[in-house]
């Protein structure tokens, strides 16, 4: 089964197709909506599923974007290939990011996007609670999908990191004497630029013609500098997911790329090697930076199906436990 990346083209995800004749040719029920958190601020939900009423879903999955990205766009071309294999899919826009409210890239606490991510994923799991629900997370989204792990330990039977933000390069840390003087900066001036030698785009999206078509993105928030406020959250959301993840006893996946220049394969293999999950799967892949469906398309599909793979077998057991 293709992926519907080899669809996309550099004007649109959706190739010469709009993205709701994308949905109709794989056969997919998309829908979307809003809800509102603690703090009143209107967080953007959709999700996808097999348009057939009569099918029987495998499983549920959860999935969560990556700092200055979205739900939709190329990230949803991946909700929409497991779709189209047979899962229910959801997925939100994190506070400033997407379709939601929120100051672009500003994130001057984590909790707020914790609580956000587990209020949603309570709500759709739920509405399936026959599914074995799965969580996917990319960069950020990944850390945060590892700090909502820890707060639920015993309510997803799998968990899927792709470059996840465990550990961020020294070729990506703010200059020093930046990093050092963060505490104070976010204090004092939190909404702060901070300007970094390179922008993230350029180290993160290997295939230019992919780095072009996510600058396009008409729901894309963000000026490619990360606040004083966010810049310190993401440092200490590193520091915590080391510090904690030896209590991660949920089954989990990690695939990150060899050559990622955002956040460190090193901070992948310590996650791997700390958590005390008795069924757990690094895979590296060479050569690779650090969004991997923006590899090229051939690489995109290796990773994705042995992300897909890894779910169903998965989904498969609990099925029949």
């Amino acid at each position: 089964m293709a992926h519907p990346i080899y669809e996309a083209n550099e004007n649109s995800p959706y190739g010469n197709l709009s993205r709701y004749e994308v949905y109709k040719k794989h056969r997919i029920l998309h829908r979307e909506s809003y809800m509102t958190n603690e703090q009143n601020v209107k967080i953007f939900t959709q999700s996808w599923q097999p348009a057939d009423s009569t099918y029987k879903f495998k499983g549920l999955i959860g999935m969560i974007h990556g700092y200055t990205s979205e739900s939709s766009w190329l990230f949803e071309l991946n909700a929409v290939a497991m779709a189209k294999s047979g899962f229910f899919v959801c997925a939100l826009d994190l506070q400033g990011h997407g379709f939601s409210e929120g100051s672009p890239d500003h994130i001057p606490d984590i909790q707020p996007l914790i609580c956000d991510c587990i209020s949603y994923f309570n709500s759709a799991r739920a509405d399936h609670p026959n599914l074995p629900p799965f969580l996917y997370g990319e960069s950020l989204g990944a850390a945060l999908a590892v700090l909502v792990c820890l707060k639920q330990r015993t309510a997803w039977k799998g968990l899927v990191l792709s470059g996840a933000m465990c550990e961020i390069s020294k070729k990506f840390r703010p200059v020093w004497p930046i990093e050092k003087l963060l505490p104070t900066a976010a204090f004092i001036a939190p909404s702060w630029r901070i300007v970094i030698t390179q922008p993230p785009a350029s180290r993160s999206y290997k295939e230019e013609w992919k780095r072009e078509l996510i600058e396009r993105s008409p729901n894309r928030q963000t000026c490619g500098k990360p606040t004083a406020a966010s810049a310190l959250q993401l440092l200490r959301v590193c520091e915590y997911v080391k510090k904690n993840c030896h209590d991660l006893e949920v089954p989990m996946l990690i695939v990150h790329g060899g050559e990622d220049m955002i956040c460190d394969p090193e901070g992948a293999k310590f996650l791997y090697q700390s958590s005390t999950s008795k069924d757990k799967t690094l895979k590296i892949f060479t050569g690779m930076w650090h969004q991997l469906i923006v590899e090229p398309n051939e690489s995109a599909e290796e990773v994705f199906n042995n992300i897909l793979s890894w779910i169903e077998t998965r989904a498969d057991l609990s099925s029949t436990n």
